[in-house]
């Protein structure tokens, strides 16, 4: 795998940003962008109907785009050296982890430093964000995230033959990928090179899977052990027919956190 870091630019940006700012979407996703971005006035903001809430964002964060945009190429250059100094021990895990030549796949990864607080992956596209934020560890640790999902699905997809659209938000496989992340990233060889691991130190999952339960006990102690236990496949059958008979907690848990 190899990564290629871009500035997508403010149109760019405005896409990626505005993606969770719909109608109906969950504070959970929409809230952070008023929390590191002090210029945009969410009251002012969630008064204003639809299509003019958004000229409202677009308008409000061109102005500060403007202001960044230097801060941001800088940020490239800071993350593309990182990344090449980490790439070899990354693909070597990811390699072991997924039984598959992870250094002959997807060489072609674009990385968009972007002003957007989430960071959203498109698997057909073969991109995802990073918040331009990051210091060059966190940004590398953010990849990794990333990497494991696209090496994920990749086998995934080979494993099950279904369709990438069941791979997104809000989709139980989309569920399942985000909590096993932690499990993958245990590896000395991902782990030391993220600073948001473990928990403690904010984490690599988000943060509702912490105390998620499914059936009495916390389900990524439960899904971490069946990692251990099985081969790849093997575990990727498993842990999605546990999902499926604890879907209804799962998703209860989720629909509280996400407010």
């Amino acid at each position: 795998m190899d990564i290629t870091f871009l500035n997508p630019g403010p149109d760019g940006m405005l896409e990626s940003i505005l993606a969770f700012q719909s109608e109906g979407e969950a504070a959970f996703w929409s809230d952070p962008l008023y929390h590191f971005y002090p210029q945009l006035d969410k009251t002012h903001a969630a008064a204003l109907p639809f299509p003019q809430r958004k000229d409202y964002i677009a308008r409000t964060l061109r102005a500060v785009y403007a202001q960044l945009e230097g801060d941001i190429e800088e940020k490239i250059r800071l993350y593309a050296r990182r990344w090449a100094s980490c790439r070899g021990q990354i693909n070597d895990a990811l390699t072991d982890a997924f039984g598959i030549d992870c250094g002959a796949l997807f060489n072609d990864l674009r990385c968009h430093v972007s002003m957007n607080p989430i960071s959203p992956r498109f698997l057909r596209e073969r991109r995802f964000d990073v918040f331009y934020r990051n210091s060059e560890r966190g940004a590398v640790g953010m990849a990794i995230h990333e990497l494991i999902h696209f090496a994920w699905f990749h086998v995934w997809n080979g494993l099950f033959g279904d369709s990438c659209d069941e791979y997104e938000r809000p989709s139980l496989k989309w569920i399942l990928s985000e909590m096993v992340v932690e499990s993958v990233m245990r590896d000395p060889r991902l782990s030391s090179i993220n600073p948001y691991f473990p928990r403690e130190d904010g984490g690599c999952v988000y943060p509702y899977f912490f105390d998620m339960e499914a059936g009495g006990a916390p389900i990524l102690d439960t899904l971490d052990r069946m990692y251990r236990a099985q081969p790849i496949q093997d575990f990727m059958k498993s842990s999605y027919a546990y999902c499926l008979e604890h879907e209804g907690e799962i998703r209860d848990h989720i629909r509280r956190s996400e407010g």
